[in-house]
């Protein structure tokens, strides 16, 4: 274990994070809300543990993979831990254990929340829980990279033990250079957002605060009825559609800059991802037209709810809890699945989802045919025994989790419907759940508030896992890691 590499790329984190924090503290002096001090103390936390990083000597600068997961592991469990500071200090949120469920389901663009009245809360605050979606989006660490170049080429193990999906690549011949790529992409997806949120008549802090959350995919709105407190059938079109974009595969949008066009539009995960959501709309649109909707609305109400749990973001424009069996089971399964790999959404990803069908379809063909060559392929290419076996051992660690998580929280809620879809839209970092009519909780209009402490931290520790996908938090935790060598 390299120790001096990853105390000093954790220092750079701890940096980003402190000039991050000063940012919500300028927009409590616009609104001249006196909440600076909830700033400061976190931010002066961070410089004194990361401005002396700066004079660490490393001679070996190797990140191999264990260094790459321990680093990705520990920035996220500490980012959550400081910036969970000004919650409680604000008195936004007086218990730490739920500002850190708070900070936690930022930062992993979960937007499970505990707060059950948004709107009494300070500007500067709400700016803040938006941002750590925005931050959690793309990924801190890529940040990192893209602002810091002159890391070796073994930084690849910190991108793929951050970036979401099953396989991770470089773009172009540096890593530093992808990074950049990759948040120029997202910074100017972000700002073309703002622009139309602001056409449609948000103001600028409200454009703001919601491009950040549906960047990020994670959901945190400024409103206690999320989207549906605008009623604006335009505001819903344009956040449903910057929704899908953001669970997207970011590198169809650099080969589309590149001019490579027909490339991106033979994706195979793209396709995959557009049929998921165009049939989900459809079947759903159909299914609600019982419950007294129109077909316009029907279409515009289903469009929204698909865009959001499918890009995992769970804004929330309609009380699904009151849908058909039908829709809300649709809705858990796009909870399942999720976005894209490479994009900011969460979920087991379509790429999985597609990787383990095929390989499913390869098996069965060998019984039938043992003799017969069959090999699987993904974007028409051979995928490698490696990746095929690394999905297996994700699909099972991933059933595993939710197993164990689900009958942890059964001891604490007596409701197996509310703690399953509290487990799996935590883990897929989507937000809201399922509720029932007796238990006011998880659902789309309610939050996890009533979950006890123990809960909260059992259901952060599954937001963690579910945004870095097992492995960095299990190797994290693994005694060989941390040996020399």
């Amino acid at each position: 274990m390299n120790y001096k590499m990853v105390v000093k790329t954790l220092g750079k984190v701890f940096i980003l994070e402190a000039f991050m924090l000063a940012i919500p503290m300028v927009v409590g002096f616009i609104y001249q809300e006196n909440s600076y001090m909830d700033y400061l103390l976190p931010i002066g936390l961070l410089l004194i543990l990361g401005l002396p990083t700066f004079l660490l000597r490393a001679k070996d600068k190797s990140i191999y993979t264990k260094e790459g997961f321990v680093i990705v592991s520990l920035a996220w469990i500490l980012m959550s831990v400081f910036g969970a500071i000004p919650f409680v200090l604000n008195g936004a949120i007086p218990s730490y254990i739920d500002a850190l469920f708070e900070t936690v389901s930022g930062f992993t663009t979960t937007g499970s929340t505990i707060i059950s009245d948004i709107e009494i809360l300070d500007k500067s605050i709400l700016f803040w829980r938006a941002l750590t979606h925005w931050l959690g989006g793309m990924g801190v660490l890529v940040f990192v990279l893209a602002l810091t170049p002159g890391y070796n080429s073994g930084a690849m193990h910190v991108l793929r033990a951050e970036s979401p999906g099953p396989t991770v690549g470089k773009l172009v011949s540096k890593l530093s250079f992808t990074a950049r790529i990759l948040y120029a992409i997202y910074v100017g997806l972000t700002v073309l957002l703002v622009v139309f949120l602001l056409i449609g008549g948000m103001s600028l802090y409200d454009s703001l605060v919601h491009a950040f959350s549906t960047a990020g995919t994670g959901g945190f709105s400024i409103k206690n009825q999320s989207i549906a407190a605008y009623n604006s059938a335009y505001l819903e079109i344009v956040i449903a559609v910057f929704m899908f974009i953001f669970g997207i595969n970011f590198n169809v949008f650099y080969l589309i800059l590149i001019g490579n066009v027909k490339k991106a539009l033979k994706s195979e995960e793209l396709r995959a991802y557009f049929f998921i959501v165009v049939t989900a709309t459809i079947i759903i649109a159909i299914n609600i037209l019982s419950i007294g909707f129109n077909f316009g609305e029907a279409l515009r109400y289903s469009f929204f709810q698909v865009t959001s749990i499918s890009s995992t973001t769970g804004f929330v424009s309609a009380n699904f809890d009151g849908w058909p069996a039908l829709s809300k089971a649709i809705l858990i399964v796009l909870t399942i699945i999720g976005a894209s790999g490479g994009s900011t959404g969460g979920g087991m990803k379509v790429s999985r989802i597609a990787i383990l069908c095929k390989s499913v379809i390869s098996d069965i063909k060998r019984m039938l045919h043992p003799r017969a060559v069959v090999s699987v392929k993904f974007e028409g290419e051979l995928l490698d025994k490696q990746t095929e076996k690394n999905v297996y051992s994700y699909f099972i660690l991933w059933v595993l989790i939710v197993a164990v998580c689900t009958v942890l929280l059964c001891l604490d809620i007596d409701d197996f419907l509310v703690n399953f879809t509290a487990t799996i839209t935590c883990i897929s970092n989507v937000g809201p759940g399922l509720s029932n009519a007796g238990l006011q909780m998880v659902g789309p209009t309610y939050n996890f508030a009533l979950y006890s402490p123990f809960s909260k931290v059992l259901l952060s520790i599954v937001m963690l896992v579910g945004r870095l996908e097992v492995f960095p938090i299990i190797l994290l935790f693994t005694p060989r890691t941390w040996k020399r060598g």
